[in-house]
């Protein structure tokens, strides 16, 4: 009978080791292949993001060939503005876009250095620089409901503060240190230049709703205060900021300027202002300075897929005069 109870102990006893070894294996083998799989999507994703920098090489070199002939002018007719490109890579695909930065609003231009403090607050009876009273304007252009000339107001206000370099309020819509380390989950102003459109959400007095819709209209320009137009790529469907800039001249007047373009945009801006629409306004010499017919910031929107794996890149190229095409700004990820 003794003999009987051993033999089942040891037979139980070599069932459970043969459980227990089977569970360990099985374990073993689903972190082995959890780990391949791990280290397959790192090389996959490595692969897409070097396609990306592909792209944003490529995108170098359009440029410059772009430019080669036309040394002096940017038009919507050159290499670079052909749109969104795809090309076919080995197990996926590349894709690209260029636009031309100086086709939109810069918000870093309402930051007023100390170097142009002096000729921004001559700028209008009311002290504020060319920049700022474009952007009021161009809020108010763009019709968004429940937003009128008051809002804008303090939206510029706001901006204005969360860009200058000292902390004091710059009129009753601004905005510093106290007003955002009161909010529920607080926080400090930049004080400095903006990074990129979405930082805009943390900005006080702009909403969602504005945001959505100015971001067809504004963009950022790294650490660069430029506030100078090419109207050779300012977008014919866009004439609200064409609008804003010259102050005083209506929507469709704005259009018919964008319409009256040639294929390849105006030689000079002498022949811009030549155009009958803007004779019959009185522009100041620093309201003409905002418009140029060369571009030297622009901007790639890359992506890239290889074996499912996706990559997205944002990249700042600015034309140097030394004929250098150079990557000052990159982000990852979609905006």
């Amino acid at each position: 009978m003794v003999n009987r109870n051993n033999k089942g102990v040891a037979l139980v006893t070599v069932l459970l080791i043969v459980a227990l070894c089977t569970v360990l294996a099985s374990q073993m083998t689903g972190r082995l292949v959890l780990q391949m799989q791990r280290t397959s999507n790192q090389v996959f994703n490595q692969q897409a993001y070097w396609y990306a920098m592909g792209a944003e090489a490529f995108a170098q070199r359009v440029l410059l060939t772009s430019f080669k002939g036309e040394a002096d002018i940017t038009h919507l007719k050159q290499q670079w503005a052909q749109g969104k490109t795809s090309y076919p890579v080995d197990f996926g695909e590349i894709s690209g876009e260029i636009s031309d930065l100086q086709s939109c609003f810069n918000l870093n231009a309402l930051r007023v250095t100390k170097k142009k403090s002096n000729s921004a607050a001559t700028a209008d009876n009311q002290g504020k620089s060319l920049p700022r009273s474009v952007f009021e304007e161009l809020i108010v252009a763009l019709n968004i409901e429940g937003v009128s000339e008051f809002e804008a107001q303090y939206m510029a206000d706001a901006l204005h503060d969360w860009l200058d370099e000292n902390s004091a309020i710059v009129s009753a819509g601004g905005a510093e240190d106290n007003d955002y380390a009161a909010k529920e989950f607080p926080y400090l102003p930049a004080n400095n230049y903006i990074a990129s459109v979405n930082e805009l959400r943390v900005v006080e007095h702009f909403t969602p709703a504005v945001i959505k819709v100015l971001k067809d209209y504004v963009c950022v320009i790294p650490n660069d205060n430029l506030h100078q137009i090419n109207i050779n790529t300012l977008d014919s469907k866009k004439p609200e900021l064409l609008q804003a800039l010259l102050g005083g001249i209506t929507r469709d007047d704005a259009q018919q300027v964008l319409s009256a373009r040639e294929d390849k945009g105006f030689a000079d801006i002498t022949a811009f202002f030549s155009l009958p629409e803007l004779k019959r306004i009185t522009l100041t010499q620093e309201q003409k300075d905002q418009f140029v017919v060369d571009s030297e910031y622009f901007k790639l929107k890359a992506s890239a897929s290889f074996n499912g794996s996706y990559f997205s890149l944002n990249s700042i190229i600015k034309i140097e005069s030394n004929d250098q095409a150079v990557v000052i700004a990159r982000t990852i990820g979609r905006e």
